[in-house]
Order: C-alpha cells, then structure tokens, then sequence
C-alpha cells in the first residue's frame, strides 16, 4: 500500500488526539526509518492551515503543540449540540486567574492585596485540579509563601500559544472574556458551591 501524503497523516493523527501534539510527538508517529525532519512537519501543517481558512475547523498552534478545532464564531451552532450549556466558573475565580496570569509569579497574599478579599481554598483547588495553575517556588520573605504561575494547559485551554498573546489590560474590559465562546471540555463548575456561607460573602 502507497504511502498516504504526509499532510493526511497529520490531519488524521491531530483529528484522532484529541488534544494538542508537538512536533516530536508527530514525529513519534513514523518509522525510525522514514521520520520526515521537522521542516517537512511544518510545511505540511501550513499547507494543511491554508485547506481550511474559511471553513468550519481551523488549524491552530497552541502552547503544547497544534490542534484542529471548531471556528470560535460557529459557537452559537456547534453548541447546540448538547442538551446543557456547560457551567461557567465564578467571577471570583478568574479574577484569582486572571490576577496569577497577569502577575505570575504571585503569592495567595499578593492575589488578596489586589482583589481586596480572601481567596478561596476551592478556588485555588479547583485552578490546580484544572491544570490551569501549579506552585512554581516560594518567595524570600518570611514564611515562604508558595508563588504561583500558569501552566501549558492553561494556555493550550484558552487557545494561547504564549503568555504573550493575552490581552492587554486595557483590552480586557470584562473578565468573563478570558473565558471561551465555545467549550467542548464541558468543565465542572467551580467548587464555590462547596464554600462555607462566609466563605462566600468574602469572594463574592
């Protein structure tokens, strides 16, 4: 059997992972003997990019590697796929997120300097079960507080491929912008509602 064009291998490999892959991690998917160099990967993924520019799917380079995904504006169809939009997280939570990824490396204190109240112990749980978020050290300072930054994941779920691409401050009117028009993840909804009353009014 011929062997297919290298870009229907790609295609066929991103449409079936699932999530993002790197170029090694496509590399991985040949012969020790016919491994095409990281240039042919390229030139096939681009080719692949130019195929789909004003279709419904687009090919998109994310942190972890690249990922063929639905078109942000087809949400409003695509969407419509399942019975139950899925739940969006607390306002309370991304501000905390929105603070570690604008500000990382940042401490818990720091976070309740900036927003003025105590951070949620189910906040910072859940941004951690999520991936989203993970320690990166402590700071010099007495007591050693823990400091926290984003991770891949973080930037692969908000279809970033750099710290680099998030909008500006000024461009960020509303919070709930950082959140996406489409998810396909379905993610549980923040664990506020495990909070103790007066957990709740002070994250509010």
């Amino acid at each position: 059997m011929a062997t297919p064009p290298l870009k229907h291998i790609i295609e066929a490999a991103l449409l079936a992972a699932g999530g993002p892959l790197s170029l090694d991690h496509l590399q991985t998917l040949f012969d020790q003997h016919d491994v095409p160099d990281k240039t042919s990967l390229r030139a096939a993924l681009a080719e692949l990019g130019q195929e789909y520019e004003g279709r419904g799917i687009e090919l998109r380079a994310l942190a972890s590697g690249y990922q063929i995904q639905v078109c942000a504006e087809l949400a409003p169809w695509v969407s419509r796929l399942w019975e139950e939009k899925p739940q969006r997280y607390s306002r309370a939570l991304l501000e905390t997120l929105a603070i570690i990824a604008y500000r990382q490396p940042v401490t818990r204190g720091e976070i309740e300097e900036i927003r003025g109240v105590s951070v949620n112990t189910n906040i910072m749980r859940t941004l951690q079960e999520r991936g989203w978020v993970r320690s990166v050290g402590q700071r010099d300072v007495p007591g050693r507080p823990a400091m926290y930054g984003t991770t891949r994941q973080f930037l692969d779920y908000f279809n970033l491929a750099s710290l680099d691409e998030l909008p500006s401050l000024l461009e960020l009117r509303d919070l709930d912008d950082i959140h996406p028009e489409l998810d396909l993840k379905f993610p549980e909804e923040a664990d506020a509602s495990a909070a103790t009353p007066d957990a709740e009014r002070r994250d509010e």
